[in-house]
Order: structure tokens, then C-alpha cells, then sequence
């Protein structure tokens, strides 16, 4: 495959946390150049790390960014007014912004005039290439820009353009906050079966195995999960008397959960909260 012009482009990411640390592992895996790539990023260790992992370069909180490149907004939200003056992306820059619940117009204020700005909600499974991104952009930024934006994403899975801004904080509570909904799931299942007698190493193996493989048969068949969950559903066996009891139960309760992670994605995006 022919090398991208992007593969050159400098991308700086102002924090270098969890999600930075996938999306950079998921960009050099994909062949983007490591000294294209700079980490600002306070905790020296953390700082080290990456720059050890990953072969990127690591700089101080205030340093010079190279101009003309994209700029990733990783910070949490209540540190990015803090990040974005202490280290504000130089002229001809893309924003790029990862950072929960943080608008536009919000991100806009803070930067020089004229700086495009796209918001991302990708997620951890980014680190394998396995994530996904929902993208919103205004209408004026443009297809470059667009483009560039998607590339830092793609390189970690795939992405979905959104239609309305306020759709990010949907795709907060679904995808973004996701893995850990699963990650959940396997712990309960884990613990269960060492309620019903199982070893503990033993129960969590199974568990574990259990959601690789339903996530690869998501992966790899084109039915829906409706249709998946019901093709191991026998009547009156025991995957029917386990789903018995959640009934639903388990709809409601996965709602209210994606409810709360879009509200508190919402409550973010107020500036007062976020510069706390």
C-alpha cells in the first residue's frame, strides 16, 4: 500500500492519558511517522513511557507545537482551558478534540481566530485498531480538514460522521463509555460463576473467552445482535430461563445507565464546570 502524504503530518497531542496513548499506539501501527508525532504531557513518567512505547517525541507543557499540523485536545475536560492557554496550537492548525462534553463554540473561544475545530468521541479499543470515533465538524470547516481529522481516528478503527453536535454526547454514552459496560458484564459473569462453584482463574477465563468470541461473531456475521442472542435462545432451555430473569429489565436498565453518561456529558460542556 502506497504511503500517505498524511503519514508525515505533525500531530500533537496535548495529553498523553489513555485515549491518547491508544490513538498514538494506533496511528504508528498504521504507519504514521513517530517523530511526526509530539506528546505534551506534564507527568514526566507518563511522558517517558510513551515516548519509550511508542517512539514519539515528548515536550513540557508551554512548548512550541509545529505549525500546519493537528492538534488532539486529550485532556479531561476540566483541565482543557488550563492546556489549550498554556500550550495553544500555533497558526494554520487543526483542532482535534477528544475531551468529553466540550463544544465547539466553547473550544473556539479559546483558540486563535479561525481555527477549525472537530470534535471526537473515539474509545480504549482504539489500542488494537478495533475502536470507533463519532465525528461532528461545523459546516465551515472543510473536506482537508474533515479529511485529516479522520485519518488520526480511522487509524484506530472505524468512524461515523454525525449530523448534530449534540449527537457526540449520544455516541459518549454508547460507544465511548461501552467498553467498560462489557468489561462489567465479564466481571459480574466472572464472580457469578465462582458464586456456582467455580475456580476463580477458572470462571474468569471462561468469562473472558465467553465475549471475545460473541464479540467475534458481531464481528463477523452479518446479524444483528437480536438476531444472534435469539439463534442461542432455545425455547425452555437454560439460555432462556438466564434471559427469563433479566426480561426487561436489562433494556431499561442499560437506558438509564446511557442516560446518566449523556447527562454528565451535557454537564460538561458548561464552561464553568469544565474550568473547574
Amino acid at each position: 500500500m502506497p504511503e500517505s502524504p498524511l503519514q508525515r503530518l505533525p500531530i500533537a497531542f496535548l495529553g498523553g492519558g489513555n485515549m491518547a496513548d491508544a490513538l498514538i499506539g494506533g496511528l504508528v501501527a498504521a504507519g504514521h511517522d513517530a517523530d511526526a508525532v509530539t506528546v505534551i504531557e506534564p507527568d514526566a513518567e507518563r511522558a517517558s513511557a510513551l515516548g519509550a512505547r511508542h517512539g514519539v517525541r515528548v515536550q513540557a507543557p508551554g512548548s512550541a507545537l509545529p505549525s500546519d499540523g493537528i492538534v488532539v485536545l486529550a485532556v479531561k475536560p476540566q483541565q482543557a482551558a488550563a492546556a489549550l492557554a498554556e500550550t495553544p496550537p500555533p497558526p494554520g492548525s487543526l483542532l482535534v478534540s477528544i475531551a468529553a462534553g466540550l463544544s465547539c463554540d466553547w473550544l473556539g473561544s479559546r483558540l486563535p481566530a479561525g481555527t477549525p475545530v472537530v470534535r471526537c468521541m473515539p474509545n480504549t479499543p482504539a489500542r488494537l485498531g478495533a475502536g470507533v470515533s463519532g465525528l461532528w465538524a461545523p459546516a465551515t470547516v472543510d473536506d482537508a480538514a474533515r479529511e485529516r481529522a479522520g485519518y488520526v481516528l480511522a487509524a484506530a478503527g472505524t468512524v461515523a460522521w454525525l449530523e448534530h453536535e449534540d449527537q457526540i454526547n449520544a455516541v459518549t454514552a454508547l460507544s465511548g463509555s461501552g467498553p467498560a459496560y462489557v468489561f462489567a458484564l465479564g466481571e459480574a459473569m466472572a464472580e457469578a460463576g465462582v458464586a456456582l462453584g467455580l475456580p476463580a482463574d477458572t470462571a474468569q477465563s471462561l468469562a473472558r473467552q465467553t465475549l471475545i468470541g460473541a464479540g467475534r461473531l458481531l464481528a463477523e456475521d452479518r446479524a444483528s445482535p437480536g438476531e444472534l442472542r435469539a439463534r442461542v435462545t432455545s425455547a425452555g432451555g437454560t439460555t432462556a430461563a438466564a434471559l427469563d430473569v433479566l426480561g426487561g429489565g436489562l433494556d431499561d436498565l442499560v437506558l438509564r445507565a446511557m442516560q446518566a453518561a449523556e447527562r454528565r456529558a451535557r454537564e460538561l460542556s458548561a464552561p464553568e464546570d469544565a474550568a473547574r
